[in-house]
């Protein structure tokens, strides 16, 4: 939206006006329709599909909590990512002092140390946010698209009590995933390294929620194809924060490259 002003002046009076333009393009009737993939196949089987969120309510009251329309319509806009691993991690700094990932489990980690090395990685300590606090980062598939204006937030399942709490914070983000669609990743921000990290599969990892631009008009989820167009768009917008600051300044240009229509259902 653009929100414009003219100052009009006269001897005694000023005159101010607004004009209001309407400069979002694909607005749509009915539910917004939000398409989800994921990137790799390979044990696509253990990514389980995003749900939306639903606390559970054993009262019958009909003023229980529950049942109060504030909080259903609340949850209805936050979707559900599961953990599709079980890990037991712990950070230590090796005799060099360098900053690393233990695999308390060993052995019986369900996850081969070869495979969690692949999704698992200590971003470098000169980019942690905060000094001694690591950021920790785990690589998942999920991958989310719209064909109208929609923003995507990845914030932490607030909503899911953990009988032990996470040692930190999730490190979470917001972007436009009709312009810059890209695979999710789980960021954590260790604060407290004397406490192991356990995360347990099937358990909400994180929450993502959905913003388009009338606010009014409910999400709706569905699974996309990967057709040959949106990953040849996505291959070309990989990787480029490797070589840019502000990936967000190159939005123009993406948007003149991106195909008519990025959703093609099941």
């Amino acid at each position: 939206m653009i929100l414009k002003y003219s100052e009009l002046k006269t001897n005694l009076k000023m005159h101010i006006h607004f004009t209001v333009e309407d400069d979002q393009k694909n607005i749509g009737d009915g539910p917004i329709q939000v398409g989800w993939f994921l990137t790799e196949d390979k044990a696509s089987i253990l990514y389980e599909s995003p749900y939306r969120m639903r606390s559970q309510s054993e009262s019958k009251h009909a003023k229980s909590a529950g049942r109060c329309p504030a909080v259903l319509q609340l949850e209805s806009r936050y979707f559900v990512v599961n953990c599709p691993f079980d890990f037991h991690l712990r950070f230590e700094r090796d005799v060099q002092g360098k900053p690393a990932l233990v695999n308390v489990l060993g052995d019986q980690s369900p996850v081969r140390s070869n495979k969690l090395r692949e999704l698992l990685t200590l971003v470098n300590e000169n980019e942690w946010r905060t000094p001694q606090v690591p950021i920790l980062q785990l690589k998942l598939p999920y991958c989310f698209i719209a064909d109208e204006a929609v923003y995507l937030t990845q914030l932490d399942a607030f909503g899911h009590y953990r009988k032990n709490p996470l040692p930190g914070t999730i490190f979470g983000g917001r972007f436009p995933i009709h312009i810059w669609p890209r695979p999710l990743m789980w960021a954590f921000e260790w604060h407290d390294t004397s406490k192991d990290l356990i995360l347990k599969r099937g358990e909400p990892l994180f929450y993502c929620q959905f913003d388009g631009f009338d606010p009014s008009r409910m999400i709706k989820l569905l699974q996309a194809e990967k057709t040959p167009e949106l990953m040849q768009y996505m291959d070309q917008i990989s990787g480029v924060v490797n070589y840019v600051n502000q990936t967000f300044s190159l939005f123009k240009e993406v948007e003149k490259i991106r195909p008519t229509k990025l959703i093609q259902s099941r």
